[in-house]
């Protein structure tokens, strides 16, 4: 079995996996409540999928990156949010039920924008939008809904599967990046001797503070979360959508990659300065504020 091979099966363990820990992890009911708030749903696609991308494109216009660097960015802008972003939002003081309805409300807007928005964005890049979108219809989406869906009608069966779960998301993570490193060793030197690292640490830093001086009548406390949210990146839709590009350049990998450890660098810094706003303001208690006072 070649290499390349073996980082397909790796790629499709990752996602699926930590896809499905996702799931097995959602409230059904604050899913539903994120998509009957018009103003979480107007700036989490404002954000996220319009202001997130045009400063993505900016700077591939005055940031001398490489191609594979340049278009592995404006993938990168496509997939705000992170799971790791209730975490970063308790650490802020955030509003969980705000934050709690983002995850769902980001992951299905990755789905559907992504593979609309990168041949846009890339009109000298040949993308298909069907071959962009059906692994994240299979790799993404499918395995969140089957176990959010099981999370909701066998609650017993899935707080059994997620530990097991959640377990393969970590060991296929940590597959994932040993074989990159052994395999892609020089590339990572050349990435990390770049300016990608800083354009992906740029964008995050740029959307994050924008989107929380600007809440168009959002709480502290839910413009935190909203920033905090836009400062990530979900790695698993990115991984995805690499199978599909004709040429799998690993420069672009590199850019996937680093959806971990670039947003945490910028992220966790930022959600302790919004703890501190949090503590100011005194702008309710961390889970006081509904998803009514966004809409």
């Amino acid at each position: 079995m070649t290499p390349e091979k073996v980082f397909q099966i790796l790629i499709l363990l990752y996602t699926v996996s930590n896809m499905a820990s996702i799931g097995l992890e959602l409230n059904s009911r604050e899913t539903l409540k994120s998509l009957r708030s018009p103003r979480l749903v107007a700036l989490t696609l404002l954000w996220g999928w319009v202001v997130g991308p045009a400063f993505a494109v900016l700077l591939t216009k005055v940031i001398p990156l490489a191609e594979p660097h340049a278009l592995g960015l404006l993938i990168f802008s496509l997939a705000p949010v992170a799971p790791m972003l209730s975490l970063l939002a308790r650490k802020a003081r955030s509003d969980m039920d705000f934050t709690a309805a983002l995850i769902p409300l980001a992951m299905l807007a990755t789905v559907v924008l992504l593979p609309v928005m990168a041949p846009w964005l890339m009109p000298g890049v040949t993308l298909n939008i069907w071959a962009l979108a059906k692994p994240l219809l299979v790799l993404v989406l499918l395995p969140l809904v089957v176990c959010a869906g099981l999370k909701a009608y066998a609650t017993p069966a899935a707080e059994k599967l997620a530990p097991g779960v959640k377990r393969l998301a970590g060991i296929s993570t940590l597959l994932c990046l040993g074989f990159v490193v052994v395999f892609n060793f020089q590339d990572i030197l050349r990435t990390v001797g770049s300016y990608a690292i800083g354009a992906e640490a740029l964008l995050l830093l740029a959307i994050a503070l924008v989107s929380y001086r600007f809440g168009f009548g959002l709480k502290q406390r839910q413009r935190s979360a909203m920033a905090l949210a836009m400062a990530t990146r979900n790695g698993a839709p990115m991984l995805a959508v690499f199978t599909a590009f004709p040429d799998q350049d690993p420069r672009m990998l590199m850019m996937f990659l680093l959806s971990g450890p670039v947003p945490a660098i910028v992220a966790f810094p930022l959600a302790r300065f919004f703890a501190s706003r949090a503590a100011k303001t005194g702008d309710g208690g961390a889970t006081g504020l509904s998803l009514q006072s966004a809409n």
